[in-house]
């Protein structure tokens, strides 16, 4: 596989294509799939890690702009170039949102819940958009995971040896109590793919939330699906902030969503306990095998607001 080298030489290049110089271009923390520089004080600028990667840029070049149209605070594209005509590597140049990531900083608990709320908001004007009224994005997947029950993967589970015969009973039940809160036909909106503090920009001192970034994971799919990659702590505030702009009903009135976005988290969790390998140095909460297991038995562990607990 095609591995996209980021040469001085090919970044001197990109940045004189755009009105600047080898010296203003700077290392900003990279992902999985893209290498991420600071080109001058306004701009980033993407360039994906390897050829498997490609198609998830050439995505978001379609996606962004969708976006932003639905009134989704995100950065805007300002070039996207995938014909190597001109450098030997595809690339995508974004203007810069002001900020820094969640995941560098440690809020207080109503500053974070402050960001969460305004990322809810975000979420339900994305949501808006299904494949009827944006069929232009014939880029986006259609999720292939969703119609999963983890019932018949929890005793997949309990065959293999990764969990005994109680726990399993436990879980079918779990999920059986949580199952009359599903839609037997969730709606497939448009997904952001991965709301996770790493990518979300926020002003430091307000907590002010500046920007979604990575688009990269984006999909047509069951919207509580966007709610599953968000440590559950924050759940709450963003829900909140979500009903507020769609304008539903609390969760006093239907713990509806609550069950949904909890059913997508345990489905994860045991998911998880079959690839147990350690992903050393990713900046995900998820990456560590047992991130998310963990996080349920925090959450559930540490008194959560009503109607949580009546869920487990």
């Amino acid at each position: 596989m095609r591995e996209y080298e980021t040469s001085d030489e090919t970044l001197a290049a990109i940045a004189g294509r755009h009105g600047a110089t080898a010296r203003q271009v700077r290392p900003l923390p990279s992902g999985v799939a893209n290498h991420v520089f600071l080109l001058g004080d306004d701009l980033v600028l993407r360039i994906p890690r390897t050829e498997r990667f490609l198609p998830d840029l050439v995505k978001e070049a379609a996606v962004i702009p969708a976006a932003r149209h639905a009134g989704v605070d995100t950065p805007e594209v300002v070039a996207f170039d995938d014909s190597f005509s001109a450098v030997d590597v595809p690339y995508m140049l974004l203007t810069r949102a002001p900020g820094a990531d969640l995941a560098l900083h440690e809020p207080s608990t109503a500053g974070r819940d402050r960001v969460f709320r305004q990322v809810g908001r975000e979420l339900a004007r994305l949501h808006r958009l299904t494949p009827a009224t944006a069929p232009d994005l014939h880029t986006v997947p259609m999720d292939d995971d969703g119609t999963t029950d983890p019932r018949a993967f929890t005793d997949r589970l309990l065959a293999d040896g990764w969990i005994d015969a109680e726990s399993a009973r436990w879980l079918i039940g779990w999920f059986d109590r949580l199952s009359p809160h599903l839609p037997t036909g969730p709606p497939l909106v448009l997904v952001h793919g991965d709301i996770a503090p790493q990518n979300l920009l926020v002003r430091p001192r307000t907590m002010q939330l500046t920007g979604i970034v990575d688009w990269g994971d984006a999909q047509w799919a069951d919207p509580a699906a966007d709610f599953a990659k968000v440590p559950l702590p924050d759940i709450p505030a963003m829900l909140d902030g979500y009903r507020q702009e769609a304008g539903e009903r609390t969760a006093t009135s239907t713990p509806d969503w609550e069950a949904r976005v909890l059913w997508f988290h345990l489905t994860w969790a045991l998911g998880r306990l079959a690839d147990p390998v350690p992903r050393p140095g990713e900046r995900h909460w998820t990456a560590p095998p047992a991130g998310r297991l963990l996080g349920l038995l925090r959450f559930f562990t540490s008194a959560p607001p009503a109607p949580w607990g009546d869920l487990a």
